[in-house]
């Protein structure tokens, strides 16, 4: 486990900036979801994008689940990463390999149970990452993300074991717990979005806060 944090949900430059600042290691930006905190105008994440540093992970969230729609949003926006928040339709992870090569894929799985794991071991050789998370895609109005909810995280920490990329661990993260969560999983990294978030907002106090806790559990 490194200290390496993700800040979700970027709202403005103002917002990466400090996240950056910080020492955030990634940024996501939220394009339209059908619930959940955060999205913007795909005009918007360009525009933030394009002043971000290089060295700087820009993750694209999109519940798009076909290859021609995800690789369009992506050269759109120009995020160096894509956030698959849903379950992709069959061959779209080796189309987005030939349309995209140099953009990396992180597929999330929304924690709920033993299948939680069973997809996650399935798909892991197809994607550079993991992001496990606490949405719930079986709802008539599907949650894939920003649900301020923590997950189990005894099942994350199994996938973690069981498969041979990356994880990062979302999913209710905050100051008060990110240090057991990082105890329980070990991940990679840990993504967090409204529990650095004051009336929407991201909060620096509570910013600074966490990359303490993330850097002692760390």
């Amino acid at each position: 486990m490194t200290a390496s944090f993700k800040v979700c949900c970027m709202q403005s430059a103002d917002e990466a900036r400090l996240a950056i600042e910080h020492g955030a290691s990634a940024l996501g930006f939220v394009s339209a979801m059908p619930s959940g905190f955060g999205p913007i105008s795909e005009e918007k994440i360009a525009e933030i994008i394009a002043g971000v540093p290089a060295d700087i992970a820009t993750f694209l969230l999109t519940c798009a689940t076909d290859a021609e729609t995800i690789v369009q949003q992506q050269r759109r926006s120009g995020a160096n990463t894509l956030q698959l928040v849903d379950e992709v339709q069959p061959g779209t992870y080796a189309a987005l390999r030939d349309a995209i090569p140099d953009v990396s894929l992180v597929q999330v799985i929304h924690v709920v149970d033993e299948q939680s794991l069973r997809d996650a071991v399935k798909i892991a050789p197809e994607v550079d990452a993991i992001l496990l998370d606490s949405g719930n895609p079986s709802l008539q109005v599907k949650e894939l993300g920003g649900t301020g909810r923590v997950h189990d995280w005894s099942i994350s920490r199994r996938i973690r074991e069981a498969v041979g990329v990356p994880i990062f661990l979302a999913g209710g993260l905050r100051v008060e717990n990110v240090g057991a969560a990082i105890e329980s999983v070990r991940p990679y990294a840990v993504d967090v979005c409204t529990g650095l978030r004051t009336d929407g907002a991201l909060d620096p106090v509570k910013l600074e806060r966490f990359v303490t806790a993330v850097r002692a559990a760390a």
